[in-house]
């Protein structure tokens, strides 16, 4: 049986940390399924990692629906939370709506993520009024990236601070069931934290969140384009795949590939 969000806002209530990564395909939903991670995000970070993108701003939801489908076929464990890509929410709550369900419906994801704060409050209760689930995302939301003019930890000062608290408590009264808190201080994701009575969930906002997300191509070094500061390298799988790929050239070149195991008789 999967995940269910009651058990994530269970998690916080108990003083439990929660887990999340990023996952985009089977076969890696499928090797998270033999892990007891609590939750998946099927992020338009995507448009980055295996688009080649250099933002998240071109991801479409049929680009999300694609992946997150796949990530529903490999992996029945965890919860599935599913990115609402650039201009999929942000023009109606009606068109909000459309988009949601539709790829709830098709990719079979357990709930949806939105960027921003007390500006989209009422899309967000249109969702959960729908009972279409929704994960809040605040601080550095990618979608901005033209507005912040880059990729900025977010939150700095008391005007910020004072903004950021109170889009967070508009989102839980909205009814969001978790909040991202995204290259923030760390004494402000503390404190929002402490404030929410629902999970957060840190990604370069500090060891006091209620969880922690991170992603997958970053933390197991398969993505070098760049790896910003708050990523912790669990593993580098770059070189191990470089190193396979030399040895299988080597090999074929050398005709040691196939051998006679590899071969029908």
């Amino acid at each position: 049986m999967p995940k269910t969000i009651p058990q994530i806002i269970q998690k916080k209530a108990a003083g439990l940390k929660i887990s999340m990564l990023t996952c985009y395909d089977y076969s890696m939903a499928r090797l998270f399924a033999q892990t007891d991670l609590d939750m998946i995000l099927v992020g338009d970070s995507l448009g980055n990692v295996k688009l080649g993108y250099k933002n998240t701003l071109p991801v479409t939801v049929k680009d999300m629906i694609y992946h997150a489908k796949s990530v529903k076929r490999g992996n029945d464990k965890a919860l599935i939370v599913c990115d609402m890509p650039f201009m999929s929410y942000e023009i109606s709550a009606h068109e909000a709506l459309k988009n949601a369900g539709e790829i709830i419906k098709k990719s079979g994801a357990n709930a949806v993520k939105v960027e921003g704060g007390a500006e989209i409050a009422g899309t967000v209760k249109a969702l959960t009024d729908a009972k279409i689930p929704v994960m809040g995302h605040l601080g550095l939301t990618p979608q901005a990236v033209n507005k912040f003019g880059g990729f900025k930890v977010q939150g700095r000062g008391d005007e910020a601070q004072n903004k950021l608290i109170s889009d967070a408590k508009a989102l839980e009264e909205a009814g969001c069931f978790s909040v991202v808190l995204e290259a923030v201080p760390q004494d402000l994701a503390k404190n929002v934290s402490q404030i929410l009575e629902i999970p957060t969930i840190g990604i370069g906002a500090g060891k006091f969140c209620d969880g922690q997300v991170l992603v997958s191509d970053d933390m197991l070094g398969v993505f070098e384009d760049f790896t910003p500061k708050f990523v912790k390298q669990y593993a580098n799988l770059s070189s191990i795949i470089r190193q396979a790929v030399d040895t299988y050239i080597k090999e074929v070149n050398d005709g040691t590939f196939p051998a006679e195991e590899n071969s029908y008789k």
